[in-house]
Formats: structure tokens, sequence, C-alpha cells
């Protein structure tokens, strides 16, 4: 994949990229793994607002992807790569030789004609699916699956990749794109190689509008809104905050404040803690 720019004969071309869509070569989807889907623009069963920023945006048509790999000692070729519009990773578009059809998420260096396989004795190639267990240490990997049989779940951005570091009992430890390292159950599947598209972060939307066009509506600092409508609202020209630190429109500590709760069950798997951001400063972004 490439980034291709505009020379600035708009504004809004100014700082635009996009990507050059080398690796696509099918423009239709497989209809058969198409559906319509409901965007609730972050609204609830009432049409309360619960999400905020979101609506709008361009239809889509969700493409059913097998996250779960579950056909198995099945061999399938590559016979497409494809555009996807709900994520920012390829999709890869198998033949079966039982003549299923079914899409994944395309690694780096997939190649149309390519063969993959899913199981435990499948050769340790780029596309292939495998249980952890059954992989060497250092392997790259993605399409991690947290629960035996249920998918990957984790691990399925462009250009993510896990890489197994320890095998020691029931468990495989994994350090992740964030950092973390974590174990997991050695019986998960997860598929060889990271996620495609790696190129995508260093796309520049280049115009307000082009965040629209995605579902994103315009975010407002909470420090030039009225009293009533936000904590750090109000004041006369540029006020502060006015409180010991920033908070949301509901009044609970932002920016930092750690949101995972305490006795979640898989905190006895997380070996060492994602690295934490630095907060952000004064010109930062205010929720």
């Amino acid at each position: 994949m490439g980034i291709r720019t505009y020379r600035p004969y708009t504004p809004g071309t100014r700082e635009r990229s996009v990507a050059d869509f080398a690796e696509i070569t099918r423009s239709e989807p497989e209809k058969s793994l198409t559906r319509s889907v409901h965007r609730p623009k972050g609204r609830n069963n009432r049409g309360v607002i619960t999400c905020r920023h979101r609506g709008g945006g361009h239809k889509r048509l969700y493409r059913i992807i097998d996250f779960r790999r579950d056909k198995r000692n099945i061999p399938a070729k590559v016979a497409a790569i494809e555009y996807d519009p709900n994520r920012n990773a390829r999709i890869a578009l198998l033949y079966y030789q039982d003549g299923e059809k079914r899409y994944i998420l395309c690694p780096a260096g997939l190649t149309v004609g390519t063969t993959v396989i899913a199981g435990e004795d499948s050769p340790f190639e780029v596309g292939n699916a495998l249980p952890l267990g059954s992989m060497p240490l250092g392997t790259t990997v993605h399409n991690v699956e947290l629960v035996p049989g249920k998918g990957g779940q984790i691990v399925r951005a462009a250009g993510a990749s896990a890489q197994i570091v320890a095998k020691e009992g029931d468990f495989v430890t994994l350090r992740l794109p964030s950092t973390e390292v974590r174990m997991v159950r050695r019986e998960c599947y997860a598929t060889i190689g990271a996620v495609g598209n790696a190129e995508s972060r260093n796309i520049s939307l280049g115009k307000a509008g082009r965040k629209r066009w995605l579902g994103r509506r315009p975010e407002v600092r909470g420090s030039v809104m009225n009293p009533v409508d936000h904590p750090h609202g109000g004041g006369e020209g540029r006020a502060p905050i006015g409180r010991s630190g920033p908070v949301t429109p509901w009044g609970k500590p932002a920016l930092g404040m750690k949101t995972r709760k305490k006795k979640k069950a898989s905190n006895a798997l997380i070996v060492r803690r994602r690295r934490r951001t630095s907060k952000r400063g004064r010109g930062g972004r205010e929720s």
C-alpha cells in the first residue's frame, strides 16, 4: 500500500492524503457475504444520545468476516483482496475446496492465488490459523481469540500484530500492540502474520467534511460552553477549568483517569500493564 497526496488546488486538498488502493483486486463485494446493518448514530433504544459525536456518514454494507477460522484442515485459495468500509484493514476473499466462500482479514504479504489453511497441523505461513500452543516462540500473530472457539477479538486493526514471548502450562504469553503483556489459553486460535494496510495511520483527512463522511460529528471544547452545558464552561474570556482537574460533561474525572474495573476477572492474566500515555497539556483537547 502507498499514500497518495494532492497538490493544494483547494484548501481541502492542501493536507489531504489517500490510500492508493494498489493492493485492491476487486471493487464489488461478494453478495452472499454482505448484510445491511442499522447504524444507531450514538442513540439507545429510546432515541437518547448515549455516545456523543456520532451520526451521518456514508451508507455502508457490512461484510461478514470469518474471525473464528473454524473451517479446519480444508485449503482455501485467495480469490481477491477487497476494500472494507467498516474497518481500516483490507479483507481477503477465500474460495474453499468444498465450494464455500468466506472473508478474512488480509495479512501483510498475502497475495491473490495463495493457499491458506486453518488447523493444528497447518504450516507456519502467513494467513494460516493455528492454536497459540502450536506456534513457536517469537511468532507474529493477529486476530487472536480470548475464549476458545469464540473467534478473534484482539489485534485486528490495520498494521497490528502481537508476538508470542513465552509458554507455560495451559497459557501462552503475548506482547500486544499496546505494549501490554498478557496470557491467553494455548488452545485459542490466532492467524500468523501482521494485519496489512499498515500505512493507513499516516493518512491525513485534510478537511472536516471528510470526517463527517466517516460518521463523526464535531467535538466542541467544554471551555467554550456555558456553565449549564459543561463543568468547564463559563467565565470571562479564556477562563481556566476552575476545578482540581479536567472532567467529563457529567463531572467524572477525565484525561488520564483509569476506567478499567479493579475486580475484572481477566486482571489475573495480565503480566504487565500497557504503557500509559502522558496527560494532555493545557493546550490539549478537553472533554
